[in-house]
């Protein structure tokens, strides 16, 4: 009988943070968190590839139902991580009318803001920063860091 190599991890790049997962070229997938499925079909929501951010080597792609916007990491400044909020602010593809910010927003228990150095089209608009209401925060944030982005979250004091 031979030794078996051992299994890699599950998550190589995030072992702690099982909601995200990681691909071979260094890609890694953090899926949205659907909280009102049949409200978010409105906006072309379905679980899977339409409700995903994708960070790679050099870019964050984002897609919620038919809104997409791809950023090259070189044009985020920052990430940090709120919420949670109110559904009724929180659902949807939002823009403030405060500060310009989009929301691709499909739950409301937070999301991590990407604040860019350059703002990218996206719909009509070119924010100064998108938040994203992925599933694993903790993990898109981290993933973040690691790729050389500084963040925080700001639920914790």
């Amino acid at each position: 009988m031979s030794a078996a190599s051992p299994e890699p991890p599950a998550h190589p790049a995030h072992p702690a943070h099982p909601a995200s997962s990681a691909h071979p070229a260094g890609e890694q997938r953090f899926p949205m968190r659907i909280q009102a499925p049949a409200l978010l079909r409105i906006f072309g929501v379905r679980p899977g590839d339409k409700a995903m951010v994708t960070l790679t080597a050099d870019a964050l792609d984002a897609r919620l139902g038919w809104s997409h916007v791809r950023v090259p990491l070189t044009d985020i400044t920052s990430w940090d991580i709120s919420g949670p909020w109110s559904p009724i602010t929180a659902l949807g593809i939002r823009r403030s009318i405060r500060g310009g910010e989009l929301t691709f927003g499909s739950s409301a228990h937070g999301g991590v803001q990407v604040h860019f150095r350059v703002r990218p089209k996206i719909l009509l608009f070119r924010p100064p920063s998108l938040f994203l209401t992925v599933d694993d925060l903790e993990g898109l944030g981290a993933a973040l860091s690691a790729r050389g982005i500084p963040g925080e979250d700001l639920r914790r004091p």
